[in-house]
């Protein structure tokens, strides 16, 4: 899988990609690419004078790996710097390794991932949730 991520100025201003792959990686990215720039629904589309200001990040992941755990402690002991995705039912987020360095507590990474889900921020704490780690290499400015 691979994600492309868009920053302008410092602040996010995109960030499409695939958890697995679909398409051969290059392919993957030029998509990824231009679904970020145009396509995510938290942004309106980039435009062409904004381009100087843009940084383009790509993150290509490993396969996620399904973890298991028994206590909220363990989860945390086991997720900590990794990308995360977590699932409940139909709800399902992910976050990239690089998220770390925005929500570097574990417990604020964890409430603010469910809340992308559309999960309450301290679903992780009372309900069993699914859990996959991955890891990414990332090339370009974030």
């Amino acid at each position: 899988g691979c994600f492309v991520t868009l920053n302008k100025n410092g602040t996010l201003r995109g960030c499409i990609g695939s958890l697995t792959p679909i398409l051969p990686l290059y392919e993957g990215i030029v998509e990824n690419t231009i679904n970020a720039a145009l396509r995510d629904p938290r942004f309106p589309p980039v435009i062409p004078e904004e381009l100087a200001d843009i940084t383009i990040e790509i993150s290509i992941l490993t396969p996620p790996c399904e973890i298991s755990y028994e206590t909220t402690g363990e989860l945390i002991e086991k997720i900590e710097g990794k990308g995360v995705i977590i699932q409940s039912g139909y709800s399902q987020a992910t976050f990239l390794p690089q998220v770390w360095e925005q929500l570097p507590s574990p417990q604020e990474f964890l409430s603010h991932l469910c809340m992308k889900a559309g999960l309450s921020s301290d679903y992780w704490k009372a309900h069993t949730i699914t859990v996959f780690i991955y890891e990414a290499q990332v090339f370009g400015e974030s």
